[in-house]
């Protein structure tokens, strides 16, 4: 669906991630993420995941430079860790 921002990004030698399923083809990315692409849900949690991932990244690499250590995590509360585990 979405050819013509690909197209563009690969003019302008910008990394294409995306997310697909089992309709996509996957040669015309460059990091492909399996994931439900038509429901809100799935795309939301992924994005959100991606997001948190970078802006970690780049507090990490900020905290490199100026010579800090990295915040320690935030503590993950039980009932998250519930879930997590499956009890």
């Amino acid at each position: 669906k979405e050819h013509l921002a690909i197209d563009e990004a690969r003019k302008l030698k910008i990394p294409v991630v995306a997310i697909l399923d089992t309709n996509c083809d996957p040669d015309e990315v460059d990091y492909a993420i399996p994931g439900n692409d038509d429901a809100i849900r799935s795309v939301s949690l992924l994005t959100r995941i991606i997001a948190d991932a970078a802006a970690e990244g780049l507090m990490a690499r900020s905290a490199g430079k100026s010579g800090e250590q990295p915040a320690e995590a935030e503590p993950m509360p039980d009932w998250e860790r519930e879930l997590l585990e499956g009890d």
